[in-house]
């Protein structure tokens, strides 16, 4: 091949006489690069990617960590609660014959705490040890306090430490003592005035076989701080404590230090003596992902190789270690896997969410930059180089957008664990990047024409794998105390991913039938925004599908969700009222009855609805019923209000009728003559309308003939097991009087706790002071007591925070469809203009194009969490979230659903409308000004 001759003056192209010659391409003349020419072109593009994957990479790193705070702070609170004697570890040995000595006590100490170190860290208020008398002995020195007569008992303990806790106001610290003489002891000053034992009292006791056993109070001490978690299991050397006897006699029990040279008299002292080593745990530094590990050692120090390895160490082969730390790691494992489902689904939906947004994105910048592509294609650019080159433009933005979110995720909640949010970090970085990529590679890819098998395949097999989920689900069902179901989290979303595809298929048809429908009207916008709405942009045959998969994939996670809380506080509730008996409950002691004074006031408290007083009686026989005498609880009220109450606890339904046909006649006959109707439980056996039984209550004796039978329980009486008759309180008042006098005052209604509590504690108005120890309960309280998780509050507060940025997401698709449309809807508009068309009708005509499809895409989300809680409901057991066992299945109401689907409605409609009042008439203004060029 030749070289054309250079071309010369004469000949064309010929440069003209005084032209500068062409500049020619020198080593300092490179061409700019790729990634800073694309940055400076797109600047907007590139900083609102930027911000996607920074909000989205936050979020995704963030959500661990809260996850792991909520987790350990709850684990911590709850150990906390349970106290420090709960969460130490006791060792205890028998003491030995012979001389005792401190060192015995100091070296013991040395090698457990050693031990511990290595396994778990104690806690900074250190260990507590010494030795103790097993046993205390009664104290017969004459003039000594006894509240009924009983005399009060002694024990002997010893504590090195003592001094650092206390403080001497009177006499001298015990040492010394003659071998058979009294021991020396110091009393709190506190026991010292209860006892009447003032210093120098020489404390008596029964005669022994080994001859008289005295004590000597040869001190007086105060304690420096009665709060402290020293005295946490010793709080009679703080004081005399008050105890009772097996027939509820009251006496005082207290407890004297002694000195290190009186341990070999504890034995004589209690019959046998102990040495004792609390470690306490520091629960502060606890962490839930170490859990299992520590659970472990804990168990080995308990019963294991490291408790052998002690006994051997300390040369006690009767060392024994105890704690209550196993039993309570795992109430605080079932308590997190119980939360897990709950933390899970939020989270879940959210990222299902952020997916499809990704994919919108990079949908959009595809729609913008094809013609820029195709044309690098054209100039002999591969698929993979300029892949490649779309993956270095993007990471100049997402890479550093994802190190500054998992840095500020890092900052703001901070935890010791980094490998779950750094991993979801990188994961939601890498699908930033990736996203627009792969759709280049999409559209660089040699088009085969419409494959609508491809799609047909790819529904049915979503059709396919959500059926088999929820298949499963309801075959095996659902416990919360099994943790994280995968098939549980996965099964709306699958579920509303199959809403969305056939709302794909169902939508452009409704909209066709809406546009001919529009078309035979006398306007022109509501046809043309349906038939917009029928038809996809870019040439596409039909709407994308992507935007319904977010609108339905964050209604029905959040409606999902909201139906599962919801269900938990109606079972909260429901358990709460069936256990109290209603909303509130003042109970007598046993034999005693309730004033009419207090009744009365009761009655008429703030919140009460209604007020029903009841005779509960434990201790009542019934005969006849072919099994000779059997024990039942009977319980007397008024028909009609204990019906009620029935109702509303929602146990032992009845109809009141039953009970008041022939009550007025029983309450004018003997009570041999008019057997009493009655309600019998269905395990006595009673058919209704049988012949009359015995029934012998507080020494009197009924006649009763079953007129109803209940088989769930009563709601006077916790639980459905025990056999019991229900009788009308009038005939039963006739017949037999002390049967019917109240015991137990039920009321439903938001009472107020404080003010029955008040009532119960200083009396009615106007009557004599309420002496005996009535108990006031409310079901609020203990639903309070039910709902106080820590772990469960940081689930609730991460779903709420998901199902926020659910939305914020979704929306967020809705706006990116609107932006993929504005090139196609602003050409159409210009167009529309030069013809006449309005400002006005403009605006219009995009809400006529764009909020009917995400309004109908809402109502179709919350038809799809409706069938979702409909499908998954049954097989899911709510136990472990309600605090008490509970039958299985969520409760569908419309308030959960309809809350997340108008709340996402509404907000979709004011972005539309936001949208369409700002954009319209710029877009309009900008076409005609820049030509059509399409």
């Amino acid at each position: 091949m030749t070289r054309p001759a250079p071309a010369t003056s004469e000949g064309r192209g010929a440069r003209p006489a005084g032209a500068r010659p062409p500049a020619t391409r020198t080593a300092d003349t490179r061409p700019a690069p790729w990634v800073r020419t694309r940055l400076r072109a797109s600047l907007p593009a590139t900083l609102l990617g930027a911000a996607l994957a920074f909000v989205a990479v936050l979020l995704a790193a963030a959500v661990p960590r809260a996850v792991d705070r909520g987790a350990d702070g709850a684990l911590r609170s709850f150990l906390q609660e349970q106290g420090p004697v709960a969460t130490s570890l006791l060792a205890t040995t028998s003491s030995r014959n012979g001389p005792q000595t401190p060192q015995e006590l100091d070296a013991a100490l040395a090698t457990l705490r050693a031990r511990a170190a290595g396994a778990f860290r104690l806690a900074p208020s250190g260990p507590v040890y010494g030795a103790r008398s097993l046993k205390s002995r009664a104290l017969t020195t004459p003039g000594l306090d006894r509240p009924e007569g009983v005399d009060p008992l002694l024990s002997l303990v010893h504590l090195p430490q003592s001094a650092s806790h206390t403080k001497l106001v009177a006499g001298r610290w015990p040492s010394g003592g003659e071998p058979g003489g009294p021991v020396p002891v110091a009393l709190s000053r506190s026991a010292s005035q209860t006892l009447n034992a003032p210093l120098g009292t020489v404390l008596d006791t029964p005669v022994s076989l080994a001859g008289p056993v005295r004590a000597e109070v040869v001190g007086l001490y105060d304690v420096t701080d009665p709060a402290d978690v020293y005295w946490s299991d010793l709080l009679c050397l703080t004081k005399s404590c008050q105890t009772f006897t097996p027939d509820s006699k009251r006496y005082w029990q207290t407890a004297a230090l002694v000195g290190a040279d009186a341990l070999d008299r504890l034995d004589g002292w209690g019959t046998a003596g102990e040495f004792f080593w609390r470690l306490p745990v520091d629960t502060g530094v606890l962490r839930a992902d170490r859990l299992p590990d520590t659970a472990h050692e804990v168990a080995s120090f308990v019963a294991g190789p490291t408790a052998s390895d002690l006994a051997l160490v300390v040369r006690r082969p009767d060392l024994r270690i105890t704690s209550r730390l196993p039993e309570l790691f795992e109430r605080a494992e079932a308590r997190r896997r119980g939360t897990a489902p709950l933390a899970a689904i939020g989270p879940v939906g959210v990222a299902g969410v952020g997916v499809v947004v990704f994919c919108l994105a990079a949908a959009l910048l595809g729609d913008r930059r094809e013609a820029e592509l195709r044309l690098l294609r054209a100039r002999g650019g591969s698929r993979c180089s300029v892949v490649l080159r779309l993956l270095t433009e993007g990471a100049a933005a997402v890479v550093p957008a994802t190190a500054l979110a998992a840095l500020l995720a890092a900052w703001l909640l901070p935890t010791p664990r980094w490998g779950a949010s750094l991993t979801a970090a990188c994961a939601v970085g890498l699908v930033a990047l990736s996203a627009f990529p792969a759709r280049a590679f999409m559209l660089l890819s040699v088009r085969h024409g419409q494959r609508p098998r491809r799609r047909l395949v790819a529904e049915s097999l979503v059709v396919t794998a959500t059926a088999a989920a929820v298949f499963e689900v309801r075959r095996r069902g659902v416990s919360a105390s099994a943790g994280v179901d995968p098939l549980l989290v996965a099964a709306p979303l699958l579920l509303a991913l199959c809403g969305a595809l056939a709302l794909a298929r169902l939508q452009p048809l409704a909209l066709e039938a809406l546009a001919r429908a529009a078309g035979r009207g006398p306007g022109l916008v509501g046809f043309l925004g349906a038939a917009r709405a029928a038809r996809g942009t870019g040439g596409r045959p039909r709407p994308s599908v992507l935007p319904l998969v977010a609108l339905l994939l964050a209604v029905t996670t959040g409606g999902f969700g909201a139906t599962v809380l919801t269900s938990v506080d109606t079972a909260r509730t429901q358990v709460a009222r069936q256990a109290v008996g209603g909303d509130a409950q003042i109970a007598a002691p046993a034999g005693d009855a309730l004033p009419q004074e207090l009744l009365r006031s009761a009655g008429v408290l703030p919140g009460v609805r209604t007020a029903v007083p009841v005779r509960v009686e434990e201790d009542a026989f019934v005969f006849g019923l072919g099994r000779g005498s059997l024990q039942v609880t009977v319980v007397v009220a008024d028909p009609v209000a204990y019906a009620g109450l029935a109702r509303t606890v929602g146990r032992g339904r009845f109809d009141p009728a039953a009970l008041a046909t022939g009550a007025p006649g029983a309450a004018q006959s003997p009570a041999f003559d008019a057997p009493l109707p009655a309600l019998f439980s269905g395990d006595l056996g009673a058919a209704p309308g049988g012949r009359a039984v015995r029934l012998r209550v507080r020494g009197e004796e009924l006649q009763v003939r079953a007129a109803g039978v209940v088989t769930d329980g009563t709601p006077a009486l916790p639980g459905r097991g025990s056999a019991v008759i229900v009788l009308p309180d009038r005939a039963t008042a006739a017949a037999a009087p002390q049967a019917a006098r109240p015991n137990r005052w039920f009321a439903t209604g938001p009472v107020d706790a404080d003010r029955l509590d008040e009532l119960v504690r200083t009396g009615a108005p106007g009557a004599d002071a309420v002496t005996g120890p009535y108990v006031a309960r409310t079901s609020a309280a203990l639903v309070a007591a039910l709902s106080a998780d820590p772990l469960q509050h940081s689930a609730v507060r991460l779903f709420w925070a998901s199902v926020g940025g659910a939305a914020g997401f979704a929306l967020l698709a809705v706006l990116l469809t609107l932006l993929r449309a504005a090139p196609e809807r602003a050409a159409l508009l210009a167009r529309l203009r030069t013809m006449g068309l309005r400002p006005r009708q403009g605006v219009a005509l995009i809400l006529a194009e764009t909020l009917p499809q995400a309004l109908v895409a809402a109502v179709g989300g919350a038809l799809v969490a409706t069938a979702a809680v409909a499908l998954l409901g049954p097989a899911v057991d709510l136990s472990s979230l309600v605090g008490s066992p509970v039958p299985a299945g969520l409760r569908l109401t419309a308030p959960p659903v309809l809350t997340q689907t108008l709340g996402l409605a509404a907000l979709v409609a004011v972005a539309v409308l936001v949208e369409a009042a700002l954009s319209g008439r710029r877009q309009i203004t900008t076409e005609l000004r820049a030509g059509d060029q399409r």
